[in-house]
């Protein structure tokens, strides 16, 4: 969703959309309000250093490419950017698309569809809609903290139930606990399945890496509030950090915790780097672990985005019988009608790529 692609309640000739709470310093202003479909800033107190941008949505649905591996045809992503921060986020080149840049604007100036749940209700309602699963939280989490003053998640969750429209649901949010409610009265009429991202297990790392997001005990607790109100939860130990989180007693730990915690099952992967992320994620690691860049170069060199094919495979070497021991291992998934690629490299998992 392109700002030029947004047709709907458009500022007038020559004006900007309204601004609230006065000034934004550092920003643009310029690059944003005339914009058609673009219906206001909002910089509000509770939410410190973070900049709204509602916007009218012409669609709610977004078909994955056919040449995509992921295991489903579509998503929706009621926000653009993420307050939660993670350096390593693979979606913060989709803000290029707005003129604004991958690190900091990613971070703090969030884009919010705020009709979605409408436009979702009349795409769904279409008779050439048949329900296919559709998937949340493959690029910017739902649940991220603009969702606490937007409320956009039920309206979707309701949308999706009404037309039989089968759901999943990816994040690291905990205000997800909010909802569990109203996903378990969905899930007794379609079919539906949540996922955690929970990659790191020391409080101050995780603090450093994702510093927008609730704690790894928040998210751990989530996962038990889920499987009490009678949902399925897997936990998604994406991305595993080389040489910050990979060593396998750092990951038994996390695994014994998730487990206990009462995950139904677990997908990992190593740190993959994208052209447009690494370097914000570089200039991260110089900031806090020098000693770690030559390291890390070696297994990014240039462009590439994945880890040295060695690095993944002995990963997966130790990681899955860690799996089979805890029971959380994902073999298929099969039982909820996704088909799944094969894998890159033996024993690792393909799984959607995370925000």
């Amino acid at each position: 969703m392109r700002w030029s692609a947004q047709e709907l309640a458009p500022a007038r000739d020559g004006e900007s959309a309204p601004v609230s709470d006065g000034a934004l310093p550092g920003l643009d202003l310029a690059r944003v309000a005339p914009m058609p479909g673009h219906l206001r800033t909002v910089r509000p107190p509770e939410f410190p250093g973070i900049t709204f941008h509602e916007v009218v949505a012409k669609s709610a649905l977004n078909r994955v490419p056919a040449a995509s591996a992921m295991p489903f045809r579509w998503t929706i992503n009621p926000y653009r950017g993420c307050s939660h921060a993670c350096v390593y986020c693979f979606a913060r080149g989709s803000h290029r698309y707005l003129d604004l840049d991958a690190g900091r604007d990613f971070d703090s100036q969030i884009v919010v569809k705020v009709n979605v749940a409408d436009v979702l209700r009349r795409e769904l309602g279409r008779p050439s809609w048949s329900p296919e699963h559709v998937a949340l939280g493959t690029n910017t989490d739902p649940y991220q903290r603009a969702e606490g003053r937007y409320r956009l998640m039920p309206g979707i969750i309701a949308a999706l139930t009404e037309r039989r429209t089968p759901f999943s649901i990816l994040t690291k949010g905990t205000l997800l606990r909010r909802d569990l409610p109203l996903l378990a009265e969905a899930a007794g009429r379609v079919r539906v399945h949540l996922s955690m991202s929970i990659a790191i297990g020391d409080p101050a790392l995780q603090q450093l890496v994702e510093p927008g997001t609730p704690t790894t005990a928040a998210r751990l607790a989530t996962v038990a509030a889920a499987r009490e109100a009678g949902l399925d939860c897997d936990v998604f130990v994406m991305p595993i950090l080389p040489f910050l989180t990979d060593s396998t007693a750092q990951l038994r730990r996390l695994l014994l915790d998730v487990r206990d915690a009462g995950a139904q099952s677990v997908v990992y992967g190593a740190l993959h780097l994208r052209e447009h992320v690494k370097p914000w994620f570089f200039a991260w690691l110089e900031r806090t672990r020098p000693d770690l860049v030559p390291r890390y170069r070696q297994l990014y060199p240039g462009r590439t985005s994945q880890a040295d094919r060695g690095y993944r495979a002995e990963l997966a070497g130790r990681v899955r019988p860690l799996l089979r021991q805890l029971g959380l291992d994902r073999s298929s998934d099969r039982s909820r009608g996704l088909a799944r690629p094969e894998p890159t490299v033996p024993g690792e998992p393909v799984a959607p790529t995370l925000f």
